[in-house]
């Protein structure tokens, strides 16, 4: 077995191996065919999800509105579909001929499942184009459920192809330990390859990044729709969007952080030198820049909300706590971006008595940055739910109680995520890592019971008066773009990570890379190379855009149809 598996490495090393792309290079190349690729993806993924949400919401509450907002987040998907297949097919093309060995060796172990993505690539794409064809056609009785159904099925599609490309992914990153360099790759059995330790992990995690970058990109949408509108109908209907768009987005973000949690942790319980590389090696300032940006969507999405409850009567009783989440999600921020090591010269590392400040070097631990960023998730919550409450009055007899029992339960949350985050600070590292999980359930636990109560005191409530729809400043749109542009961003430095992580390795430990782009480049480089790549897909998007405009023109409804005086989604 040993002598077969040389051979067959010695035929490889005979091949040839790595082809060169002009000007850029390969490795440019490919990275930009893959990140832009992977950005359309996550679009077509994501929309399809609440666009099936909010025609369920328009067929079972009887609001016309929201089946023409879901006919409307779909025809985005017709052009950004083809777009995705187009960018894939350069990764594809580019893989085999720059980086020829490396994907024989993928399509080794990985054919049988890249044959079922294919095919159900194609299953994907007349799914879709019935769905959205079908629309007019199939609009009341049981028609108008099984085009749900459609959509329903866009989205299984959708998820199974995803699952099936990160099978690929996550075992570059994590082949189960077993896989050697000289295991004969015609001997791995496809499930033991797909099944890896972060296969899952990275899976829940893009599932909800794709609803909350979906979001992101309808709600910059609705944005471009609202400034260029020239009625007042068009102007309410792109402002209720856009804060549907977002309204799902906030929604989804506040949860992603705890899928990325679980994804570390995997990440360091399969190689812990892997996971030190992630956040205590080189790859450490990376980390301070994904906290600004990720401080940036907390601001700007509790900044959009605030905005938004100038359109909403008896919502002036809430202003005056604004101010107080502002300074408790300044202070997350400022927390969570501080780094652990200073970039210093000799001088300032002499007064500081080394790297690590006599000070904010306590802040720069992971136990402040999982306080501060528990934190700053209970405050958007908080935000939210000042929000939803902003034009009703509850009249169930125990709303008083109710109310009370919900600033208890924040309290005890925020007073749980304290207790841990300074306990981290007096014990070993192993023990400190597993007190997150208790920040965690805390929150979440916080998020699922005050819903539940807020829905159960929701019921029958007294309206302040009707929400004035297309009544937001300009701001309020541009900071629905700033949301878009971040998520992005975010996105591209996060597949940096992940890939970064692995050095000169193609497949951690099993294969090499031995190019000349084998080193993971720096930081610098690295950021330069993911603005092109945002740069690209959103001059790409803002294109989508265009022609969605000229597609079909505003598909607004009067908030009097359907229900009479049908609630938004908060409320």
């Amino acid at each position: 077995m040993m002598d077969s598996a040389l051979l067959l490495q010695a035929a490889a090393d005979s091949t040839r191996a790595y082809g060169e792309f002009p000007v850029i290079g390969a490795r440019a190349f490919v990275w930009i065919t893959a990140e832009v690729h992977l950005m359309f993806a996550a679009f077509v993924l994501g929309v399809p999800m609440f666009a099936v949400v909010t025609e369920a919401i328009g067929i079972f509450g009887g609001d016309e509105r929201y089946d023409r907002l879901s006919k409307e987040f779909t025809r985005l998907l017709l052009v950004a579909y083809s777009a995705t297949a187009i960018w894939g097919a350069m990764l594809v093309f580019g893989l085999s001929t720059l980086y020829p060995r490396f994907w024989a060796y993928l399509t080794t172990i990985f054919a049988p499942s890249m044959w079922i993505y294919a095919g159900l690539f194609f299953v994907e794409s007349f799914t879709l184009y019935l769905y959205y064809y079908g629309w007019d056609r199939w609009k009341k009785g049981r028609a108008k459920l099984g085009h749900w159904t459609l959509g329903i099925l866009l989205n299984v599609w959708g998820t199974i192809v995803m699952f099936i490309a990160n099978a690929w992914l996550t075992y570059m990153m994590s082949p189960p330990r077993d896989i050697t360099p000289t295991t004969d790759p015609t001997t791995i059995k496809l499930w033991h390859a797909i099944a890896n330790a972060t296969w899952m992990p990275i899976n829940v995690h893009r599932v909800i990044a794709n609803v909350v970058f979906g979001g992101a990109i309808v709600g910059a949408y609705a944005s471009y729709r609202f400034l260029a509108a020239r009625t007042d109908e068009e102007r309410a209907h792109y402002d209720w969007m856009g804060y549907v768009g977002n309204f799902i987005a906030m929604s989804a973000l506040i949860v992603l952080p705890f899928a990325g949690y679980w994804l570390g942790r995997e990440i360091y319980q399969y190689d812990q030198s892997m996971g030190i590389t992630m956040m205590g090696g080189f790859m450490s300032w990376l980390w301070v820049i994904q906290a600004f940006l990720i401080a940036v969507l907390f601001l700007t999405g509790n900044y959009y909300l605030w905005i938004g409850m100038g359109r909403i009567p008896g919502a002036e009783r809430f202003r005056p706590y604004t101010r107080y989440l502002l300074i408790v999600l300044v202070l997350g921020a400022i927390v969570w971006g501080t780094p652990h090591t200073m970039i210093a010269d000799s001088k300032e590392l002499a007064a500081m008595g080394g790297s690590h400040h006599p000070f904010l070097g306590a802040l720069g631990v992971m136990s402040a940055k999982n306080t501060a960023v528990n934190l700053m998730i209970l405050t958007t919550f908080l935000s939210f739910l000042l929000y939803r409450r902003a034009n009703t009055r509850p009249v169930v007899p125990w709303a008083r109680t109710g109310t009370i029992i919900q600033g208890a339960m924040f309290a005890v949350a925020a007073a749980v995520v304290l207790f841990y985050g300074i306990r981290g600070y007096f014990v070993e590292a192993i023990v400190r890592i597993g007190f997150s999980v208790y920040q965690v359930l805390a929150v979440l636990s916080c998020i699922v019971f005050v819903t539940v109560i807020d829905i159960l005191m929701a019921r029958g409530a007294q309206s302040l008066g009707a929400i004035r729809w297309g009544k937001m400043p300009p701001r309020s749109q541009y900071a629905l773009f700033i949301l878009a542009v971040t998520f992005t961003w975010l996105m591209g430095l996060m597949g940096f990570a992940r890939s970064g992580i692995r050095q000169y390795w193609h497949v951690w430990q099993v294969m090499q890379d031995t190019s000349k782009y084998a080193a993971t480049p720096a930081l610098g480089y690295a950021s330069k190379m993911i603005s092109l790549c945002v740069l690209i897909f959103l001059s790409l998007v803002a294109f989508v855009f265009w022609l969605g405009g000229l597609a079909e023109k505003s598909t607004f409804v009067a908030t009097g149809e359907g229900e009479k005086g049908a609630p938004h989604v908060g409320h």
